[in-house]
């Protein structure tokens, strides 16, 4: 424990604005594929009944037609998230007829990745950019990978906090610069350490033998049932080098010193030809392949943990809406679909998130070259493929360390912030919502991989020897029956369908505004650079 975060966290908790942290506000995405009856991938058209993916401020699709995404609105309570996110679920699962949403991560019963249909976003210039961006990943990664599901935190502080303690820091740079760089901060301090969210969030350890189509692994996976391939001490395939990352993009040096820094390297990625991806060229008549042949097409194609985020404004790319006005809040991307949970997440998960990435934000957090966050990242495979193996070692400033004893450590440095936060919203007594108990109860699975979502998930197949498939087509299907026998909790039916009508009818009126050709429309986007 640093000297520098104990005189932090003691200075918080006994500072007459302590109780400004409980304006943080939090929101919720969560990808899930739709799937039949069978479990096999849905070929239907995003429902008109869920709306415009377009335009749909709750509903959306992601990479594919089938791949939803549920979207929160940031609020500052976790039982309003967590509220809003089921009704989202419940509303969609009863516009769905007979099909499920899908349980977990990693995909299954995918014959063929051409079964993966591209989400289409209607006819307007924005519409077809979308779709073409996809097409673009489907060219340069195949589409398999893109059909794994995950759950983003996005998650800001509030600015009474962050005035208060830009005074405390003795700080005097302008308010939103000393904002943005303490998010970076915090975002180097949460990639030394994101190892420790895999270990308990990880839920991916197996995967059905389709989504290797074939290909040759460097792994050495186990079987079990009729098609089930692991790994016995993985926590998260999906994060893995087979999963939802790109390794084509390990070159790339894209730090987080400071903002500027940040959005030149990604800028750089954005405008640099690959040689690989102009192979790809046009396609038949001519017709777009690609949004363009760069190392990234856009900004999203960079596949990291964490994001500096900035709501951006209608046509503008995120580098610009950064350099312009700043961090407004962080995506953080490391986390699986919770296989345990009928929304993907559970209060507990968001509760311990807050208190590690407050913890990063007070710990000290030296700047870190490309070479330093190479470290974090081959800490970050490790406990990927073998996070509950006993006696794992991590790096650590150069020295071999025991990953149990590391995260020891961490946990140890959790328990005052636990303390700052359970005061702060008066929670301590509050078993559902208490801070240190959540802090205790992660502590048990640290002690016990078996605990942890990827433990028990892969005692689940193996007490069996069920598929990975069957298994979250049961998940799937009991989480139907739940959804459809509840009650909404936050919004209403009514409300809803009028969401969805709107939503409908307000890309009709993108596509009726569209002035220019789709070619042009692509060339005034990019025109912009925010550097």
């Amino acid at each position: 424990m640093s000297q520098l975060f104990t005189s932090r966290i003691a200075a918080l908790r006994t500072a007459p604005w302590r109780n400004d942290i409980t304006g943080i506000r939090r929101g919720i995405e969560r990808e899930t594929l739709r799937i039949k009856p069978d479990g096999t991938l849905s070929q239907q058209d995003h429902p008109p009944a869920l709306g415009s993916a377009l335009t749909h401020p709750l509903i959306t699709t992601d990479f594919s037609e089938s791949l939803l995404e549920f979207i929160t609105p940031a609020t500052t309570s976790i039982e309003t998230t967590l509220a809003q996110l089921t009704d989202i679920h419940r509303f969609a699962m009863r516009q769905l007829g007979d099909e499920r949403l899908g349980a977990g991560s990693m995909p299954c019963y995918i014959a063929h990745q051409d079964e993966i249909r591209l989400a289409y976003y209607g006819e307007s210039n924005v519409g077809k950019m979308k779709t073409l961006y996809r097409q673009g990943l489907k060219n340069r990664y195949g589409s398999m990978m893109q059909a794994i599901s995950g759950v983003h935190f996005n998650f800001s502080i509030p600015e009474a906090f962050w005035q208060h303690y830009q005074q405390m820091l003795g700080d005097t740079q302008p308010l939103q610069e000393f904002i943005s760089a303490q998010y970076l901060h915090l975002i180097r301090n949460y990639k030394r350490y994101v190892w420790l969210i895999v270990y308990l969030f990880g839920a991916s350890p197996a995967m059905c033998k389709s989504f290797l189509q074939g290909r040759q692994s460097k792994y050495s996976f186990q079987t079990l049932g009729s098609g089930t391939l692991y790994l016995p001490y993985a926590t998260s395939l999906r994060m893995s080098d087979l999963g939802y990352t790109n390794s084509a993009q390990s070159s790339l040096a894209i730090t987080y010193n400071n903002l500027p820094e940040y959005i030149r390297g990604l800028h750089q990625a954005i405008t640099t030809p690959s040689a690989e991806y102009q192979a790809i060229g046009q396609g038949n008549a001519g017709e777009h392949q690609q949004l363009n042949s760069n190392i990234l097409q856009i900004e999203n194609e960079f596949y990291s943990t964490i994001r500096p985020k900035r709501t951006i404004k209608s046509g503008e790319r995120p580098t610009c809406a950064l350099a312009k006005r700043g961090v407004e809040y962080i995506e953080v991307r490391a986390l699986d679909v919770n296989p345990f949970s009928a929304v993907g997440i559970t209060a507990e998960q968001m509760r311990f998130l807050d208190l590690f990435l407050l913890y990063c934000l007070l710990e000290e957090s030296p700047e870190q070259d490309a070479q330093a966050q190479a470290v974090t990242e081959r800490n970050l495979k490790k406990v990927v493929t073998d996070g509950r193996r006993l006696n794992l070692e991590l790096d650590q400033d150069g020295q071999p360390r025991l990953m149990q004893d590391w995260a020891e450590e961490i946990f140890a440095e959790l328990s005052p912030v636990a303390t700052w936060l359970d005061d702060a919203y008066q929670s301590a007594d509050d078993p559902a919502r208490s801070y240190q108990g959540i802090l205790k109860q992660y502590y048990l699975s640290l002690l016990d991989p078996a605990r942890t979502p990827s433990g028990k998930m892969l005692a689940m197949l193996q007490a069996n020897q069920q598929d990975n498939g069957k298994v979250n087509l049961q998940l799937a299907d009991l989480y139907r029956q739940q959804l459809l026998a509840g009650d909404y909790q936050h919004y209403q039916q009514a409300e809803l369908l009028q969401m969805a009508a709107d939503s409908l009818t307000e890309q009709q009126q993108i596509e009726a505004a569209d002035t220019v050709g789709f070619d042009e429309y692509l060339q005034q986007y990019f025109a912009e650079k925010p550097c």
